[in-house]
């Protein structure tokens, strides 16, 4: 039996976990990890973001072959399998894991490789894949066990044709339509996922709008852009029973409706990944989703004992894991903490969404005086050259100070366009005004000329030139 001592023991190297321990280990801190058997990065390198972005990656080059008109030159249209475009998504996977253990290995943060449980809130009981067993003491310990796909226990995931958001990346074949229940992120992005490989999709929705979280202008086009590539989206509907047999899914609605399918994505919520933690050891208890609370330090209802990452919730955004890990070890070391509540939204449809601060609602219901102003990426030569022409920038600005309260952006690099914006958004002051992008010139032709355009937009609407 081997026992160790740190100061810092992090349970899970996702994305939470890889920026605690790299934070806490730069201070000086002796750091462990522990993670389960061929898992280091995670469910973001293995299951989550990685291989359904690099998914989204090849599918959208495959649309691109069979869309743009230079390829007719060297072939018609094409047809590729499922299958297929997951093998070159995968490829990334392997890159992301000796990354990750080189950066642990070369900063010195210990990696226990087994499943991890309570003994007290200073010592974890780490068991091994030949059931040895190894004991870890530890001043901190940092819950970064992340989530797994919510599953109803009247849903059949064992049948060959009912998929979650893991297991679908596993699937091996392609089927010619398919149901996806949840109409979250997740489930919008492989909606339009599929769509691009030609799949007939019914998106199911249990509410009114789709990502009812976003500005209603970006959550329309959305909606618009998905039934534009086949995918038929089903709003205020809810399942009532699955059916499967070795040819088909049906699922029943609550309606009354009945849908028949290939295959069911199930993407209706996640649940946290502490149910084998053994919390009741230490007296702390997960809501009925797995998920734990925790104060502005990221700390638990047990003192020394903290969470980060999917475990705790909102936003559920990797961007947002490696910040709050990063904040939670910085609290352990006495420096300052930034309660992680501003990320940006990182959607990766087809094409892609990306928002921070204020939606136009929220401004209107607040009854704060603002203006907006828009950029068609049409009317931009970078996006007429690349092809890329679909989608807009927004801004939303106050009328008076001239003070961004708002972007929203929808299209092409949206993702990558919204940091230029929310660069100026959180300067102090008269810093954060809408005349930056006017005041500063923009390179041409860019993606990033958007702002200057949007900007001149706003300001001529406010007659302010």
């Amino acid at each position: 039996m081997a026992e160790y001592t740190y100061d810092l023991l992090v349970l899970g190297s996702g994305p939470a976990g890889e920026g605690a321990a790299m934070s806490a280990v730069k201070a000086g801190m002796k750091v462990a990890m522990v993670e389960r058997p061929e898992m280091v990065g995670g469910n973001c390198a293995h299951k989550g973001t990685i291989p359904s972005k690099s998914l989204r990656h090849a599918v959208k080059q495959v649309i691109r072959y069979n869309t743009h008109p230079l390829f007719r030159a060297i072939g018609e249209p094409c047809w590729v399998s499922y299958p297929k475009v997951l093998e070159a998504a995968n490829k990334v996977i392997p890159q992301q894991v000796d990354m990750l253990t080189t950066l642990y290995a070369r900063n010195r943060v210990s990696v226990h490789v087994g499943e991890a449980r309570f003994v007290d809130a200073k010592r974890v009981e780490v068991e091994l894949e030949d059931g040895a067993k190894e004991y870890i003491n530890a001043n901190n310990v940092l819950i970064a066990t992340g989530s797994r796909p919510y599953r109803p226990a009247n849903v059949d995931f064992n049948h060959p044709r009912i998929y979650d958001s893991d297991t679908i990346l596993d699937m091996q074949h392609t089927p010619r339509t398919m149901i996806i229940y949840g109409a979250g992120v997740i489930g919008c992005e492989y909606a339009s996922i599929f769509s691009g490989l030609g799949v007939k999709v019914d998106l199911i929705n249990s509410r009114e709008q789709l990502l009812s979280f976003l500005d209603d202008e970006i959550s329309d086009a959305l909606s618009y852009h998905l039934r534009d590539g086949g995918v038929t989206v089903r709003h205020s509907e809810e399942y009532e029973s699955v059916e499967a047999d070795a040819r088909s899914v049906t699922m029943h609605l609550k309606s009354g409706k009945s849908l028949r399918t290939d295959a069911l994505l199930w993407c209706n919520g996640r649940a946290g990944n502490t149910d084998a933690l053994n919390l009741d050891a230490i007296g702390l208890e997960a809501n009925h989703r797995g998920q734990l609370s925790v104060s502005e330090r990221y700390e638990t209802a047990v003192e020394g004992v903290y969470a980060a990452g999917d475990v705790i919730g909102w936003p559920s955004l990797a961007s947002a894991s490696f910040d709050q890990g990063r904040a939670c070890a910085r609290g352990i070391c006495g420096l300052n903490v930034r309660f992680v509540s501003d990320a940006p939204t990182g959607i990766y449809t087809l094409p892609e969404i990306s928002s921070v601060g204020k939606t136009e609602r929220e401004l209107t219901e607040a009854k704060v005086p603002y203006e907006v102003g828009r950029a068609f990426f049409k009317n931009t030569a970078r996006a007429q050259i690349s092809g890329e022409d679909v989608g807009m920038l927004k801004l939303l600005f106050r009328i008076d100070t001239l003070e961004i309260l708002g972007i929203h952006c929808f299209g092409a690099e949206a993702a990558e366009i919204i940091h230029i914006g929310q660069a100026i958004m959180s300067q102090p002051g008269e810093g954060n005004s809408i005349k930056f992008f006017v005041k500063n010139t923009f390179n041409y032709p860019t993606m990033a000329e958007a702002y200057r355009i949007a900007a001149l937009d706003g300001l001529h609407r406010v007659h302010r030139f």
